[in-house]
């Protein structure tokens, strides 16, 4: 049994890794054609340092939907719906904004269970499918340099993950977790490039004075093939620092995007595929979605 189970993930790591080589090749391929491109938004996830704008709202809402989703806390596997994924940016000076990203309704169609998860005992459903609303991040972003022909844009993400949801739903941790990225972004010639690169302190959800310290990545580019038409693409994930071993729930993780948007008047919508690059992560899935900006008040 040992051997057959250990052959298993064996084969799950092997395809992540070819999966893994696959993607970062189309998104090496995208950012060498890419052109200049505004601050990125929805599909990607990868912050530009350039804020929306003092006065300016920015509402998003999409979509998404992960094939072979895993929780290793509760031991769940399954699909994944978020619906309907939420996301507000708010202006607040011309070099920074207030931002909050929600999900309100997750479900999870229920494949696999693994009763010897750290804990899986505190699953209250034992159905096939299980539901909960996701955890609210709340962030900061400041832009410290603007980019210049010689310089690039640099600033500051602060964001904090809270605990909505539950770990009796078996899809949330219950911890709070911290994140802090050094952002960049420059335009070279015909390309737009932008970087983030940071740490996370990941509280231990099993042991509660335990916390796992990762470094976080993410790497994107946009091309516009049209006035109103955008190819974009990225990859965005963390790493574990601990040479012991990632406690379950805050092992390194990472997701490739390769999409595109759509910019229709004051709206623009999106669409992406996504694919998991480790063990943990979902083997395929998709993203839909708009985002809408407007002039909100006038500062002081």
């Amino acid at each position: 049994m040992e051997h057959r189970l250990a052959g298993e993930r064996s084969k799950r790591v092997d395809g992540s890794w070819k999966r893994s080589k696959v993607v970062v090749s189309l998104a090496l391929l995208a950012c060498a054609v890419a052109r200049p491109t505004l601050a990125q938004q929805r599909p990607l996830v990868t912050e530009d340092p350039e804020p929306i704008g003092a006065g300016r709202v920015l509402v998003e809402g999409g979509i998404d939907y992960a094939h072979d989703q895993e929780y290793p806390v509760s031991g769940l596997e399954g699909s994944l719906w978020r619906v309907p994924t939420l996301g507000i940016s708010v202006g607040i000076s011309s070099i920074a904004e207030f931002q909050i990203d929600w999900g309100m309704y997750n479900r999870l169609g229920i494949s696999k269970r693994n009763p010897n998860a750290p804990l899986a005992l505190l699953v209250t459903n034992t159905g096939t499918s299980t539901s909960d609303v996701d955890d609210i991040v709340v962030a900061t972003k400041i832009r410290l340099l603007a980019e210049k022909e010689r310089r690039p844009a640099v600033g500051l993400r602060f964001a904090t993950k809270l605990p909505n949801a539950s770990n009796e739903s078996g899809l949330g941790l219950d911890t709070t977790d911290f994140f802090m990225s050094l952002l960049g972004a420059k335009t070279v010639q015909s390309v737009r490039v932008v970087a983030n690169v940071g740490f996370g302190i990941l509280a231990d959800p099993i042991v509660g004075n335990r916390q796992n310290d990762v470094l976080t990545y993410g790497v994107s580019a946009a091309r516009a093939t049209t006035q109103e038409a955008e190819i974009v693409a990225e990859i965005n994930g963390r790493v574990s620092t601990r040479s012991s071993g990632a406690f379950p729930g805050t092992e390194s993780r990472g997701v490739a995007r390769v999409g595109g948007r759509y910019t229709r008047g004051p709206v623009r919508f999106d669409a992406g595929v996504l694919i998991g690059l480790t063990a943990v992560d979902p083997t395929i899935g998709f993203t839909a979605g708009f985002t809408y900006v407007f002039n909100a008040f006038t500062l002081p």
